[in-house]
């Protein structure tokens, strides 16, 4: 049985990663087709190699480092902001800045969790 949950695993992970090569190259031919890039178009193809570089690390160890989904989302949240307009209400702005500011926090929390400077004792939860 754990093996057939492992193989369904994969080919899931093989299908993110051709969807995600595919999306990346089909928004470099938009661009070339438009002859313009612009950040919000940069920043997606961040999120599409993070994207490439979390299913490579799965791959790899056969486990998701939670780091990884965190910097997606402050990548995602960063094009959000650029993405909105001038007209919009400028509370979101604060909320989706807010958001950043509490996922970064715990991308720091996160790694320095195994940091050998603090001098926590992990031997006793193996969560992440």
């Amino acid at each position: 049985m754990n093996s057939t949950i492992r193989n369904i695993q994969l080919v899931a992970v093989i299908f993110v990663l051709a969807a995600t090569v595919i999306a990346f190259f089909l928004e470099v031919k938009e661009m070339y087709l438009n002859r313009d890039i612009e950040l919000a178009d940069l920043l997606l193809l961040f999120i599409y190699i993070e994207v490439i570089g979390l299913v490579r690390s799965y791959w790899e160890t056969r486990a998701i480092r939670i780091s990884y989904p965190l910097v997606i989302a402050i990548t995602a949240l960063a094009r959000f902001i650029i993405l909105q307009d001038k007209e919009g209400d400028p509370t979101n702005l604060i909320y989706i800045s807010s958001a950043i500011l509490i996922v970064a926090i715990a991308t720091v929390v996160i790694r320095l969790r195994n940091s050998k400077y603090l001098k926590i004792d992990n031997s006793k939860s193996n969560e992440l």
